[in-house]
This record gives structure tokens, C-alpha cells and sequence, in this order.
């Protein structure tokens, strides 16, 4: 059933910058309510300059109903090895009807334009010698931050996102590259309106989390906008399968929200989604090649051999065992195995 929804109050005018791009108009500041209802609307934002004066631009879908309504935005590409939250999004919003849905749904179709260009999870930059920071955790970011990863964030932020009284937010990631995620969601379950997105989603997982502070996702439930994180699976290469579930449970939350018309598809409920409250990090000891002795989802129980090591005369070095009763929620890909790395995460309820 759709919940109630309140006329939002005008928001500032959509600004052109007068360029195009591949034919598709580039625009510096975004006002949904100025576009015309009943249609599909593309545009390039400029973002953050690079050092040599030119503009990274990101793409963004408009998808603009005939009658009024609320407004959700939908992003993805904050990281730049993680394209299944866009294959998401542009599955999702290619499924949208203009002339049938009501209010606005904002697609962000890859935030961190260099970091995907080379396919890496942080944002490569000149400064001392070549950075790279993690663009999600930076927001609310600033546009007169002392580095174009915040600025990029505060444009968006100020530019494209805060001005369109935003309903709801879904932040779209997979795990980085050499590691894999189930479908998995962050969410904080303390807010009622926020469990209650979850729950529309059909994933095998869901981490009840306060929020990590810089990501999206957190900035936005300051700001006010219930939100929450969607993974999906690894980085680097698309999951049809949970890219198919992603988007039912995004249509879902459009249809509880009245954006689109019809009954909603499976949720939580009926897939038996395994909940918990904290991630038991097992990391490796020393160096060696790894070998998993678990996969995604399965369940462990204290004391359990999730894990052991070679060295490179096939020697046994270490063996790494489970702590807790809970559903392996993350496991590395990669068989060369650094000491410190991140093996296993254990999804667990904490008392």
C-alpha cells in the first residue's frame, strides 16, 4: 500500500551549462520540478575539474511521471570497480514508464567518473605523487574541499541531490575487487521507516548498522532521507542473479512509495533473508596462499576450520577457525594471501 505523500515545495530551476555532450545537454544544477512530467530526461553533470582545467561529467537519468509525487534517487558508481549497482540502475529505471508512474525518480549512473574509467574502487589523483581516496567517505563533501574527491561530493550533494526534496535514497556498491559480497544490505534497523525499506528487498542478507560516517548513506539519514546500502556480490563483473533481485527490491520500494503502479514482488519475508547485527573480521596471520573452506552464505559455528594457508612448498601455516554462530557474509576470491588481509566476515546477532 503506497504511503502518504506531501507536495514538496518548488525546487530551483534546472541550470544548463549550454554544452552537450554525445548530444545530451550537461547541466551544472538539477531541479526536477521544472521538468516536464511524463518523460525520460538525460543529462551530463559537470562535476569537479580535473588539473587540467576540463570537468568530469556523471551521468543521470531523470525519470519524470505525469502526476505529482515523491522523489527517490537512486545512486551508483561511488566506487569505481563495482558496476553491478549500475547495470542496477539502468535495469531499473529502463522499467519505469513516464506516462504511468507518479513524482520522480533520480538516477545517478556513476559518481567516481576516473576511478571507473581504470576500474578501481578509489579515485586516482595527481596530488603527491598520485592518491587515491575512497570517495565514500567523504559526504557531505565540500565544494571548496582541499581535494576534487570531496568537492566532486559536495556538487552532487548541493547540486543534484539536496535541491529535490528527496523521499528516499538507495546507494548502490558490490564489494571491492578481490573479495565478494552475497546480496547484502546496510541499514539502520533502530529506524522504523529504514526497516521497513529493508524488508521490501528479497536479499540473502541484512546488516542491521548505524551507519560509517563520510558514506552517502549515512549523510543522507542525517540530512533526514531514510536510505540505505544495496551489495552486490563482486566488483569488476556483473550478477545477474542478484542484479535481478537488486531491482525487484528497488521496484518494490518505488511501489510503497506509490512511484509505481502494481503489487509488489517477493521481500525479505518470503526469501528468508538471515538478519544480524555484526561482522566477526577474520584476517590472516601471515602470508601464504589461501584456501576456503567456506562460501557465501553458509552458516559456521564456533571453532569451525573456515580457512588455512600454504606456504610456497605447500606446507600447512596457519588454519583459521570461527568465533561465533552466524552466516559468512564476506570471503576474499583472491588465493595469494598478504598478512592482514581480510579472509572471512561472519554475519552474527550480538547481544
Amino acid at each position: 500500500m503506497a504511503i502518504p505523500f506531501s507536495q514538496p515545495s518548488p525546487a530551483p530551476q534546472t541550470l544548463y551549462t549550454g554544452d552537450t555532450l554525445q548530444g545530451i545537454p550537461v547541466i551544472s544544477h538539477l531541479g526536477v520540478a521544472d521538468l516536464p512530467g511524463g518523460d525520460r530526461h538525460r543529462f551530463y553533470f559537470q562535476g569537479v575539474q580535473m588539473g587540467t582545467g576540463q570537468c568530469w561529467y556523471v551521468p543521470v537519468v531523470v525519470v519524470k511521471g505525469r502526476h505529482p509525487g515523491p522523489c527517490i534517487a537512486l545512486v551508483s558508481g561511488i566506487h569505481g570497480d563495482e558496476v553491478s549497482g549500475i547495470d542496477t540502475v539502468q535495469r531499473l529505471i529502463a522499467q519505469l514508464d513516464p506516462a504511468t508512474i507518479s513524482g520522480a525518480v533520480i538516477a545517478v549512473l556513476g559518481v567516481s567518473r576516473p576511478a571507473i574509467e581504470y576500474s578501481r574502487p578509489f579515485w586516482p589523483m595527481a596530488m603527491q605523487g598520485g592518491q587515491s581516496l575512497d570517495p565514500n567517505r567523504v559526504w557531505p563533501g565540500d565544494e571548496a574541499g582541499d581535494n576534487p574527491v570531496a568537492r566532486q561530493a559536495g556538487l552532487l550533494w548541493n547540486r543534484l541531490l539536496m535541491p529535490n526534496a528527496l523521499t528516499a535514497a538507495i546507494d548502490y556498491h558490490t564489494m571491492t575487487t578481490g573479495s565478494a559480497f552475497p546480496l547484502l544490505l546496510f541499514a539502520d534497523l533502530r529506524q522504523p521507516e529504514i526497516r521497513q525499506m529493508a524488508e521490501l528487498f528479497p536479499v540473502e542478507q541484512i546488516k542491521d548498522d548505524p551507519g560509517l560516517t563520510g558514506t552517502l548513506e549515512t549523510a543522507l539519514v542525517q540530512a533526514g532521507i531514510p536510505s540505505l546500502t544495496v551489495e552486490i556480490g563482486e566488483g569488476r563483473r556483473f550478477e545477474p542473479d542478484k542484479i535481478a533481485l537488486a531491482v525487484e527490491g528497488s521496484l518494490n520500494l518505488l511501489k510503497h512509495h506509490g512511484i509505481v503502479p502494481g503489487p509488489l514482488g517477493r521481500t525479505a519475508a518470503e526469501v528468508g533473508t538471515v538478519f544480524g547485527n555484526s561482522l566477526e573480521t577474520i584476517r590472516a596471520t601471515g602470508g601464504g596462499f589461501l584456501e576456503l573452506l567456506v562460501d557465501l552464505r553458509d552458516c559456521v559455528i564456533p571453532g569451525q576450520t573456515i580457512a588455512r594457508q600454504r606456504n610456497a612448498f605447500g606446507d600447512v601455516v596457519a588454519e583459521y577457525q570461527a568465533s561465533v554462530t552466524g552466516a559468512v557474509a564476506v570471503v576474499a576470491r583472491d588465493a595469494l594471501c598478504e598478512p592482514g588481509r581480510r579472509i572471512v566476515q561472519i554475519l552474527y546477532t550480538s547481544k
